[in-house]
C-alpha cells in the first residue's frame, strides 16, 4: 500500500505520524471518505469543499485543495482496485500535550483501501445517546469519532450495521456514518442539517435528485415510517430491512427502490456532480 503523507507518496511501512500529532492526542482533525471506482473518485469536488468547511469550523488553516486533489490522484494511481475507500485526513499537526495547538503545519494523509459493494438492505438500531445539535462540532466531519465507535459497537452487538441517533430535543438526526431518510404517506423526508446531522454528500445528491423534503422529525417517526433508508459515501442508497429487531416488510419499498435507481443513473452519468 502506498500512502500520501505531507507532500509525498510513501510506502505504508515508512508513513509515520508523530505521537504528538494533535489528531492523535485530542482528535483535532477533519476527514473525508470518498468512493473510488476503478481509480476514479466520486463527487471529489463536493468532498473537498466539505473538507475545507470542516477545517474552518475547527479553526484549522485552510487546506491546499489542489494539493489534496493531486494527492488523491497519486494515491489512486499507485493503488489500483475496482472499488476503494479513499480517506483524506487533515489534522492540527505537532502540538503540545493538551488542547492548545502548536505552530507547525497541519498533517495531511491520503490513503485508500479496497472495499466490497454494500448489500441493498441492512439492519439498524436506535441508541440511547444523543447528538448535540448546538455543539461546536455539529455538522463538521471531525476525527473526534469515539461516540460513533461506541454506538456502532452497540449496533454490531445487535446484528446491525448502523446506529441511529436522536438529538438533544428528541428529533431524528443521523447514523454514526450515514444520513437517514423516511417515507411518510408516500413522500420522502430527511432531517435538516439544523438537527445536528452531518451535511452528507450522498444525502445532498439524493435531496437534489429525488426532491426529498428536509423535515424536522421526532425519533418515533421510525416506528410509523413506511420505508427507511440510509445514505452515505459507501452505502449510496441502502434500504433498512430490520430496525430495532422489527422487520420492515417489502424492503426495499417502491420509494426507496426509485431513489436507488435515480442515484445509480445520475452517479453513473457524472462522477463529479
Amino acid at each position: 500500500m502506498t500512502i500520501w503523507l505531507d507532500g509525498a507518496l510513501r510506502d505504508a511501512d515508512s508513513a509515520h505520524v508523530s505521537v504528538f500529532d494533535h489528531g492523535l492526542t485530542v482528535g483535532d482533525g477533519v476527514f473525508e471518505t470518498i468512493k473510488a471506482v476503478h481509480g476514479r473518485p466520486f463527487a471529489l469536488t463536493r468532498h473537498l469543499t466539505r473538507l475545507a468547511t470542516s477545517a474552518r469550523g475547527l479553526g484549522l488553516p485552510e487546506p491546499d485543495l489542489e494539493e489534496v486533489r493531486r494527492a488523491c490522484a497519486e494515491v489512486l494511481g499507485a493503488n489500483p482496485m475496482p472499488l476503494g475507500r479513499l480517506r483524506i485526513t487533515y489534522t492540527g499537526g505537532l502540538s503540545p500535550l493538551g488542547s492548545d495547538r502548536g505552530t507547525t503545519a497541519p498533517t495531511l494523509v491520503v490513503a485508500v483501501g479496497a472495499t466490497p459493494r454494500r448489500p441493498d438492505t441492512t439492519a439498524a438500531v436506535t441508541v440511547p445517546w444523543t447528538r448535540n445539535e448546538r455543539g461546536a462540532l455539529a455538522g463538521l466531519k471531525s476525527t473526534s469519532y469515539a461516540e460513533n465507535v461506541v454506538a456502532l459497537a452497540r449496533a454490531r452487538e445487535h446484528g446491525a450495521s448502523e446506529a441511529l441517533f436522536a438529538n438533544t430535543v428528541g428529533a431524528l438526526c443521523e447514523g454514526t456514518g450515514s444520513n437517514v431518510f423516511v417515507v411518510l404517506d408516500g413522500a420522502l423526508h430527511t432531517p435538516p442539517v439544523t438537527s445536528g446531522c452531518l451535511p452528507g454528500i450522498t444525502r445532498a445528491l439524493v435531496v437534489e435528485w429525488t426532491g426529498a423534503k428536509e423535515t424536522d422529525l421526532p425519533l418515533d417517526v421510525l416506528d410509523r415510517a413506511e420505508e427507511v433508508f440510509l445514505t452515505s459515501t459507501l452505502r449510496d442508497v441502502q434500504a433498512v430491512r430490520v430496525l430495532d429487531g422489527r422487520e420492515l416488510p417489502g424492503t426495499p419499498g417502491p420509494v426507496t427502490a426509485k431513489a436507488m435507481r435515480i442515484f445509480d443513473e445520475h452517479a453513473s452519468a457524472d462522477l463529479d456532480p
